[in-house]
């Protein structure tokens, strides 16, 4: 059951003074909130959409909500703004640091990736096995079963195999995410990502929002084709991979 914090102060402090600032909350009690499990201090996607979730502040009484939603006994990934330390009776599995990264526009020169033989088509839930076993193969980030419910997702298929796929995630007003850009290791190195990352550009700017991602800051490859494609380096941020006391 959705609540919301009695606390008005506390709710303006999680929209931060970006909404991207706090993306997965923000996300998760706005175009989400009909995926969220959620009880006003923490909120999270359900385990088989996505091992994202979110805490209002850094406080026991936070973490221990988080712990209480029905995915928590799950591991659930966390942003945060700076290192954090392991709560009690949690255990922190990983930890990275990833560059949000936010759409200003194309160069003034772009130069277009060319369209796959084949061209790129939009997958439907009936594609979810293989959209999950490409995300697991690959690991592009919490990915599950359910993702493609997030938002589009497009793909790009050789000898009827889905190779390549990029789609949309985390969704608040006026941004859309773009993630689970991923190619098999068989096919790599043809531009595929650039020229899916491209058509999902358009779609979202057609809708007037504002395209974004976030990326492992020691993956300098795909940090490159970002800013080729006409991204902007915005802010860097901790990810915690987390796991709930007594799990």
């Amino acid at each position: 059951m959705r609540t919301v914090d009695s606390n008005p102060q506390r709710r303006i402090d999680a929209m931060a003074t970006h909404p991207l600032d706090n993306p997965i909350w923000n996300s998760l009690t706005t175009v989400h909130a009909h995926l969220a499990e959620a009880n006003g201090l923490a909120c999270r996607f359900p385990k088989d959409v996505a091992a994202l979730g979110a805490i209002l502040a850094r406080t026991e009484e936070a973490w221990s909500a988080l712990a209480s939603l029905p995915s928590a006994a799950r591991v659930s990934v966390v942003v945060f703004d700076s290192p954090v330390e392991s709560p009690s009776g949690w255990q922190i599995l990983e930890t990275s640091v990833g560059l949000q990264m936010i759409y200003q526009g194309a160069n003034s020169s772009p130069r277009t990736p060319a369209p796959p033989p084949g061209g790129i088509t939009e997958l439907t839930l009936a594609d979810a096995p293989e959209m999950l076993a490409l995300a697991e193969l690959t690991r592009p980030g919490p990915f599950g079963i359910r993702a493609r419910e997030l938002g589009t997702f497009l793909g790009i298929r050789r000898e009827g195999k889905l190779i390549a796929m990029a789609g949309e995630r985390l969704r608040l007003p006026g941004f859309t995410e773009i993630s689970a850009v991923c190619t098999h290791p068989d096919h790599t190195g043809r531009g595929y990502g650039a020229a899916l990352v491209t058509v999902v550009i358009e779609q979202i700017c057609r809708r007037g929002e504002v395209p974004f991602l976030h990326v492992r800051e020691v993956n300098t490859r795909a940090i490159e084709l970002y800013l080729r494609l006409g991204f902007v380096h915005r802010r860097a941020f901790h990810f915690v991979a987390v796991r709930p006391p007594g799990v």
